[in-house]
Formats: C-alpha cells, structure tokens, sequence
C-alpha cells in the first residue's frame, strides 16, 4: 500500500518539477523575445504570432501568471517532497528532501529550461501560448489583487522613467550584429547613418558662405564660362549686388547651350532657375522632401538677419546617408594624415566630432556653435592663434601649424599616454 502510494507521489513529484521547468521556460521566453520578429510573423499570418503579441502587449498581466503557477508547482513539490522523504528516511526526511528537491529544481526546473527558451525565444512562445492563455483566464481574479497591489506600490515608491533613447538603442543592436558577423561594416554603416539621419540639421552639412563660389547677374558671358571650366561646378548662385542676396542659380548645360546654340539671346538673367531657401536649423531629412518637391538640387541657407550663410545640394544631404560621393572631376581630400604611431596633422575645415571620435575623446559638441575643428581650436584658446600656439586638451597635446588672420587652418595632434597607460 505504502510502495504504491510513494510511486504516485514520486510520479506527480516528477509532474511538478517539470511543469515549474515548463512556466520558467515560458517566462524567459516571453521576456527575450524579439517584438519584430514577431510582428514579422504575425504579417505573414503565422499561426500563435498575434496571440504572443497581445500576451506581451499586458506584460505584468502575464508575468504575475507565470509567477503564480511557478510558486503554486515549487510549493507543491516541496510538500509532496518532504512528505515522500519523510515517509521513506524518517526524521532525515526534510533535509533529504530540502537538498533533493532544490538541485531537482536548479536543474529541471530552472537551468535547462531557461537556457533551451533563451535560445528559441519566438518559436518556444508560439508553441505554447496557448497554455499561457489558458491559465491567464483561470487566475484572472488573483491577477487583479496583484494588480491593485502593484498600484499601490508604485504610490509608495517613485519609480524614475526610463529616459533611455530608442535610437542608441538601435545604433548599439546594429554595432552588437556586426560584431557578430550578421552585418557587414558597410551594411552596418549604412543602417546607423540611416539612423542617425533624422537629427541632422542643415548647419551639420552646408557649404559655408565663405568657400561658396557665385557670380553676379551682371557678370560677362566669359567670366560665367572661366568659373565653370575652373571649378568643375554643374551649378552655380547667382547674386544682385552682394552675395547675401542670391536670387537663382544657372546649370551648367543651359549656359552652354545658351553660348553655343541660342547666340543671340545671351542673357544670363534668361537661363536663371529658382532656388529653395532654408534655415541652418532645418533638419536635412526634411529639407530633402523639400527639394525633390521643387524638383531643385540647391538650397540658399540664410542667416536670422537674411543673409547669406551657405549653400547646401541634394548631393550633400545623400552623402551623410551613402558617404562621399566622388566623380572623376573630384579631388579627394585628406582631413588626417599621419605622421607617426601617435602625431597627426588635422585640417581644420574637417568635422570636429570625426575627429574627437577619431582619437577617443568624449566631447559634447551639442552644446557649442562649432563645427569644425578651426572652430573647436578658436573656441578653447579664445582668440585666433598664431602659428605656433600650442595648448593641451584631455590627452591631446594641440599645436597650431597653419592659421591666418580670419580662422584655423591646420593643427597637429600629438597623443599622450593616459594615466591608465603609464600604470600599464
């Protein structure tokens, strides 16, 4: 009577341990599963996608469940365990059972399932959603005590918001899969520039006024041709009086058309297509939308007194997405060149977070005017330097080589051991 009694309590001990496997499986399955995949599937109308979603869409509801019936099978097992070991070993029964039912546990109820579910999160949720439904329906009264109970803990106790950004949150998954070898660099490249995009500004991308070449309404037909066969330009602004007032821009292939074809009707005034004009705070995504509506390939940026601060083309907008586009007219230009293992000469019209990110350096840029590296170096020394001026920034060591009376020109950057490399 006994030995048949002790085989069912073992069979439904052996029940408990496995079920308390099952519902630890199917919570770490829930809480790693990837929510696109998921809505993935649930668009090609996989069967179980939707049902895990709308689990996942009421996550505490879901969780208090699991952690339910969890504690309900543990509680029970390690009754049924201690009556069993008692029965069997006498007054060693509880500690045998203690011991026994906790490595069962570990092993059965935690461990192994969890690590199976880690690795299989969706399809494992899939499959037995149905179960957790189905026990949802069933402690729906008790998971409405927990609920009012969790309210009022959260009234006790200030829980601070997550604040955490979405988009780095992305950028780091992107860097996580090509590490990873799921992505390849220019892959992984392209996605964070897609990324990053959006909260580029116009000012992070425009010529400024100071390197835009224009001519004047009322320049010679031959000036207009030097300009063009000098600089290699398809398109140039066109101003009335001063550049600050820039009223359309000719295309190449017009005006030789006009020299070449239309002789007798040369005038520049006649061939002049209108140009977009926009803010340097205007994100370039935006302004992007803006010149494929105009059907234009130029933007004048103006200032907030309505001068001229820059131009900025479709081209340049595609670039921050594709990286420098290079045609045979092109000149590639060097920003770094490197002198040894830890000196470089920098020109200063380059970005100045490349180069802060270029040589590890945590600078907030965010929160200055400056863009470039002149501006950087103009800022931190407070006036425009001569040749030769030298200052040290983080574990930088910054020497001015080339300057003139208006900007920066160029810098040399010498690297010097951090604190952490001389203990090293």
């Amino acid at each position: 009577m006994h030995s048949a009694s002790n085989e069912l309590l073992t069979m439904i001990l052996v029940l408990l341990v496995l079920g308390s496997g099952l519902f630890s499986a199917i919570e770490t399955a829930y809480s790693s599963a990837n929510r696109i995949k998921l809505k993935s599937l649930a668009n090609d109308k996989r069967k179980g996608a939707e049902e895990v979603l709308q689990v996942l869409s009421q996550f505490d509801r879901f969780l208090s469940t699991v952690l339910i019936v969890n504690n309900i099978l543990n509680i029970a097992a390690a009754t049924l365990g201690t009556i069993l070991f008692t029965r069997l070993y006498g007054p060693n029964g509880p500690t045998i059972s203690t011991i026994v039912i906790t490595v069962a546990v570990l092993m059965f109820g935690e461990i192994a399932p969890k690590n199976v579910a880690k690795h299989i999160p969706e399809q494992f949720a899939l499959k037995t959603v149905g179960i957790v439904r189905f026990f949802q329906v069933v402690f729906a009264p008790l998971n409405v005590i927990f609920k009012w109970w969790q309210a009022l803990v959260s009234k006790l106790i200030h829980f601070d918001e997550d604040d955490s950004d979405f988009q780095d949150e992305l950028i780091t998954m992107v860097d996580e899969a090509e590490k990873d070898g799921d992505l390849q660099q220019h892959e992984s490249d392209l996605i964070s520039a897609a990324i990053e995009f959006n909260d580029l500004e116009v000012k992070d991308v425009l010529t400024p006024r100071v390197e835009v070449l224009a001519v004047e309404i009322g320049a010679s037909l031959k000036d207009v041709e030097n300009a063009f066969r000098m600089n290699s330009f398809s398109r140039l602004p066109v101003y009335e009086r001063s550049i600050d007032n820039i009223v359309g821009v000719i295309h190449e292939k017009d005006f030789y058309n006009m020299l070449y074809v239309d002789r007798e009707n040369g005038q520049l005034r006649k061939i002049i297509k209108p140009v977009v004009y926009t803010n340097a705070n205007v994100r370039i995504s935006r302004l992007l939308k803006q010149l494929q509506g105009a059907k234009v390939h130029l933007a004048i940026v103006l200032d907030e007194y309505g001068g001229t601060e820059g131009i900025i083309t479709m081209e340049d907008i595609i670039e921050e997405l594709v990286g420098e586009i290079w045609d045979e007219h092109d000149t590639v230009r060097e920003y770094y060149t490197q002198l040894n293992d830890t000196t470089w000469l920098v020109k200063c019209d380059a970005d100045v977070d490349d180069m802060f990110e270029r040589f590890n350096v945590e600078f907030d840029v965010d929160e200055y005017d400056f863009i470039t590296v002149s501006g950087w170096v103009i800022h931190a020394m407070q006036h425009i330097p001569n040749i030769g001026e030298s200052f040290d920034f983080e574990n930088l060591h910054i020497i001015v080589t080339k300057a003139d009376q208006r900007k920066v020109l160029e810098i040399k950057v010498v690297i010097l051991p951090s604190e952490q490399d001389e203990e090293n």
